[in-house]
């Protein structure tokens, strides 16, 4: 296959070394790296606005006037220049700034947002208008309200406001209440709650049919499920507190029920889809009036796409996929004009595509490998191809692909190494490439869909000539074989190393079902820290254990029931066959985590204190019993089937293990993995009698950022890390900049 080099000007250049490392030469400069420059965007790369494929060869983008006004711009995929203003905010009264747009089916209206309020991580509420292209009339939707969305036919928009589903007609500005028992903490319609937000990842839980009849939509009982507060601290003379219901592995879920409303006759249908504990999914099919839904159980290793007819609440099973460990939830499922379908799967042990008759009867599986699809961009009907992206050129890398609907002519569409993400124009003929390398920061290029380069978008040459006056070491990426499995690990060392000196080696890892840190990607926040780190002596490394991802279903899933024990066995023992080589200093081993990556440097720390020497815990699980079910069962199933599990690989239950320097960390404001997490490990080490270091940010989430948090942060750990992980523990370094 034809390789692509989409930019003359950069290259890279791959040796391997006698370690069968793959390294890439860079040239470096004398300046060091502080941590205000990361911090304050200095390294920052030049992004292209999120775009909005529109129909045929068109996008648009979210832009600004230079007096701040905002404004909806088209442009051609095929020139990449701007063809019209869709709507211009100064214009538009009241409304001269918008934060967010979403055109309806034919593209003649948009839904116009701003001040939004953030729910949760992904949820929020916020003011929308109605805008039509042509009339240039604007009409208020609503105040406080949540995922406004068009009817197919465009006539109507139905949104969520306090638990409860409207519809507005806007041909006369009526409102027709759809559901009347919403209330916080309580019931909740045509929205998700925490959990469904967060693990199975969308908000909006009501789906439009395709001829604008009926609106299904999911009903959440959560009256039974226990309440978490949280005391927000804030600016007051008394804190007041957040209460949310937040379901823990093994306690009661909300009951969530499929219902469907005729808009016609204004009736709602409660629809029987048998025994499940969760409904992931609902999506409407191309045959008229049928509805996919969705049905995991409680273990989620049985899954149901069932077929529901809206007329008459009447089901059928179309498809069942069971595992013995669990089955994920994607949205990898399209409908083509015949009702056949497309869907993936990892049922021949790696993660591919499969088509279906829409009896669920199989026609054929499209891709077939040891390797792993990736990300599924769509299906050209007129083409009979579809574009999809693979690690087929190797686990750390990903590309883009076109291949027949039959199976055959498969064709690569991208560089064969490094990250590429593809983003196709709605009719799939043109696709923007963001390609990465560790050396080479992203290049968004323009393609035709049989992978011809058009054009350069942006190349971030500016950045890779800002780095060159840095002191910046290379990336070594290569495998170490930790038991039984070749492990995929990265290493970085100083700029000036010299293989006869010794050392401290900073482990970094996540190391999360399914989860990705050894990538051949541009850098992220982390790794210019880590440069700084390198710069300032020490070398840093990152290990990929087994459960992490995109090496098949044996390779992720043999975690399952067991979290976190064996991905700690296997960085303590990758951290004890790196300390071997002869320029690491065995007595100076740490490692470092956040969230899934704190409960492991915790665990590796306590577990492993032959080796390691230091960890920092930022925002760590603790005990798997107090993080919520649909996760936590996910891999472990309840904590009253799988005891062992849960407690086994808990530090609440082996502080006295502790031997080395310990900082944890935590937000008091974390929705998503609680500060009752780390509170609970400090008194076991209290009560053990153990000395460690400790920072609580008040009312900071799960990313612990605002204002000037994230500096301080990072200020705390590289001091930590300089006073404990140091071969001359009685000099003080002093922190750049």
């Amino acid at each position: 296959m034809k390789k692509l080099f989409i930019l003359a000007t950069i290259l890279l250049f791959i040796s391997c070394d006698k370690n069968n490392t793959s390294t890439s030469s860079i040239s470096t400069g004398t300046k060091e790296i502080t941590l205000e420059e990361i911090w304050g965007g200095e390294f920052s790369t030049d992004r292209m606005n999120a775009l909005n494929s529109m129909n045929g060869d068109y996008y648009s983008l979210l832009n600004s006037d230079d007096e701040g006004n905002s404004k909806v711009d088209k442009y051609s995929y095929k020139t990449l220049e701007k063809v019209a203003t869709i709507v211009d905010g100064k214009t538009l009264k009241g409304l001269n700034k918008f934060s967010s747009y979403s055109f309806n089916n034919d593209e003649t209206k948009l839904i116009l947002g701003k001040d939004f309020n953030p729910i949760y991580r992904h949820s929020f509420t916020g003011t929308f208008y109605a805008y039509d292209i042509a009339s240039k009339k604007l009409v208020l939707i609503g105040k406080n309200i949540q995922v406004p969305t068009f009817s197919p036919d465009s006539k109507k928009v139905a949104y969520a406001k306090d638990n409860n589903i409207y519809i507005k007609n806007l041909s006369n500005n009526s409102v027709t209440q759809v559901t009347r028992d919403g209330k916080v903490n309580s019931i909740i319609n045509g929205t998700t709650d925490w959990v469904y937000e967060e693990e199975f990842a969308f908000v909006r839980a009501f789906e439009w049919s395709n001829d604008s009849k009926f609106i299904a939509f999911l009903r959440f009982d959560e009256s039974n499920v226990r309440e978490f507060s949280m005391d927000v601290i804030g600016k007051k003379l008394y804190p007041t507190q957040h209460v949310f219901k937040y379901p823990k592995a093994g306690e009661e879920n909300a009951k969530v029920s499929l219902h469907m409303y005729n808009t016609q006759t204004r009736a709602t249908k409660k629809i029987n889809l048998g025994a499940y504990e969760y409904i992931p999914r609902i999506k409407w099919s191309s045959a008229k009036n049928i509805l996919i839904a969705t049905t995991l159980n409680r273990h989620q290793n049985d899954l149901n796409l069932y077929k529901v007819n809206a007329n008459n609440g009447s089901k059928q099973l179309l498809l069942n996929e069971t595992d013995k460990a669990y089955v994920d939830i994607h949205d990898n499922l399209t409908f083509l004009n015949d009702n056949s379908f497309i869907w993936t799967s990892e049922k021949d042990g790696y993660n591919h595509i499969y088509h279906y008759d829409f009896n669920g009867n199989l026609i054929n599986q499209i891709t077939k490998g040891k390797w792993e699809v990736t990300n599924y961009y769509g299906y050209n009907k007129d083409k009979k191809t579809i574009y999809y992206q693979s690690v087929e050129n190797g686990s750390i890398n990903r590309g883009i692909y076109s291949i027949g609907l039959d199976g055959k002519n498969k064709k690569l569409l991208s560089n064969e190494d490094g990250n590429n993400r593809a983003s196709f124009s709605d009719n799939l003929n043109f696709f923007i490439n963001t390609h990465s390398t560790a050396e080479v920061p992203p290049i968004y290029s323009l393609h035709t869909a049989e992978g011809e380069m058009l054009k350069v978008i942006k190349d971030n040459a500016a950045l890779k000539e800002k780095l060159s006056d840095y002191k910046m070491s290379p990336k070594e990426f290569s495998t170490i074989s930790i038991n039984g499995e070749d492990l995929n690990m990265w290493m970085i060392k100083p700029a000036d190393f010299d293989e006869n000196k010794k050392y401290p080696m900073l482990m970094f890892q996540y190391s999360g079902p399914g989860s990705q840190q050894v990538a051949n990607r541009w850098n992220g926040t982390n790794d210019y820290w880590h440069q700084m780190l390198a710069q300032q002596g020490y070398i840093i490394a990152c290990v990929d254990p087994r459960g992490t991802g995109f090496k098949g279903r044996d390779f992720k899933k043999v975690t399952y029931m067991n979290l976190v024990k064996y991905e700690t066995e296997d960085q303590i023992a990758a951290a004890k066959k790196l300390a071997e080589r002869s320029y690491i200093d065995e007595d100076n081993v740490g490692i470092w985590g956040w969230s899934y990556g704190g409960h492991m440097s915790t665990n590796c720390l306590l577990k492993g204190s032959d080796i390691f020497s230091t960890a920092i815990a930022v925002a760590p699980v603790t005990t798997w019993r107090f993080y919520d079910t649909v996760y936590t069962e996910r891999y472990m199933r309840t904590p009253q089937e799988n005891a062992e599990g849960y407690d086994a690989n808990s530090p609440l239950n082996y502080p006295e293990k502790l031997e080395g320097n310990y900082l944890l960390v935590h937000g008091s404001g974390d929705d998503n993995v609680h500060l009752q997490h780390t509170m609970r490990m400090a008194e076991a080490l209290i009560q053990a009698d153990k000395q460690f270091d400790w920072a609580i940010y008040p009312d900071r989430n799960h990313g612990i950022r605002g204002g000037n948090t994230r500096l301080h942060l990072y200020k705390k750990m590289t001091n930590f890390i300089k006073k404990n992980l140091n071969n001359d523990k009685n000099k003080e370094l002093k922190i750049k900049g």
